[in-house]
């Protein structure tokens, strides 16, 4: 049986524990609205991009001088993957549900004979895939110690991206994160970007009510417009994953540190418990031998 002076110990222990539980779960909770807000208001947005990507590579794609950003290099050798995690843990199972995921893609990958690149962004990300993929990566880009993520982040990612297709280093680019469902649900997407993954048009621009179909003109020509609508495009869609990861990383964190305050909470009852019987059985023992004794003499 633990002594007293070891449970008070143990007991103190548990509560600084939850009070540090307690303040994580509030600062994630401000966090998560601001986060939750912008990954919903950049929705839009993409979508609406997508749709005008559908619009003008439907009669570019099939062009011999079609940008290598809307129909890759030709070939499907070589894969990169894009892996969005945090860069920090203490938020449950939420990297390593992307983690897994991007391990299994690998692995699918690979079976089919093709060759895959990695390129990290979030050292969680890193830190799992390295024990079985380490010579895959061939890049880590961190955001430890910025406050918010940034559309410049995404900009320079996506001109790393960029500047790997122009160099041939792969043909085929993927984005891989948690995308955010609700608090306590973040689902692991996988979203091809290069080559780019073109919608239907009459699917995304046809009007709910069965009428007529848009038709649009554009001024200057589909190519010189493609040329700076494909790069935004992809910062664009990794600026969205990156947002998306962070509002799902925080409500991963909040729940996870809601839980650890509820155990911290029975822990200290249980312990509690344990010292008050521990205290009383040493007061019994106590009170018998001194009655013991008095019988004695």
């Amino acid at each position: 049986m633990a002594s007293l002076k070891a449970l008070r110990a143990r007991i103190t222990s548990v509560k600084s524990t939850r009070k540090i539980t307690q303040a994580m779960k509030m600062v994630a909770a401000a966090k998560l609205r601001r986060a939750q807000s912008q990954a919903e208001a950049a929705r839009p947005y993409a979508e609406r991009m997508e749709r005008m990507l559908a619009s003008l590579g439907a009669s570019v794609a099939g062009s011999p001088d079609a940008p290598k950003l809307l129909v890759g290099s030709g070939a499907e050798q070589v894969h990169l993957l894009v892996v969005v995690t945090g860069d920090r843990g203490l938020a449950g199972a939420f990297n390593t549900n992307v983690g897994r995921f991007a391990r299994s893609r690998i692995r699918e990958l690979e079976a089919a004979g093709k060759t895959v690149k990695v390129l990290s962004v979030g050292r969680k990300g890193a830190a799992y895939l390295k024990r079985e993929f380490a010579n895959r990566i061939v890049g880590e880009i961190s955001m430890a110690g910025k406050k918010r993520v940034e559309f410049a982040d995404a900009q320079e990612i996506a001109l790393r991206i960029t500047a790997m297709l122009e160099a041939g280093e792969y043909d085929v680019c993927t984005l891989v994160y948690n995308r955010f469902r609700s608090v306590i649900s973040q689902v692991p997407t996988a979203q091809q970007m290069i080559p780019t993954m073109l919608p239907e048009v009459g699917a995304t621009d046809a009007p709910a009510a069965g009428g007529a179909q848009a038709l649009y003109e554009y001024e200057p020509n589909e190519e010189e417009i493609l040329a700076t609508l494909l790069p935004q495009n992809l910062a664009i869609q990794v600026y969205r994953a990156m947002l998306e990861n962070s509002a799902g990383f925080f409500g991963s964190q909040m729940t996870a540190m809601d839980n650890a305050t509820r155990n911290a909470g029975e822990m200290i009852n249980k312990l509690t418990l344990n010292y008050n019987r521990t205290r009383q059985a040493n007061i019994t023992r106590e009170l018998i031998e001194i009655i013991s004794g008095a019988e004695a003499v």
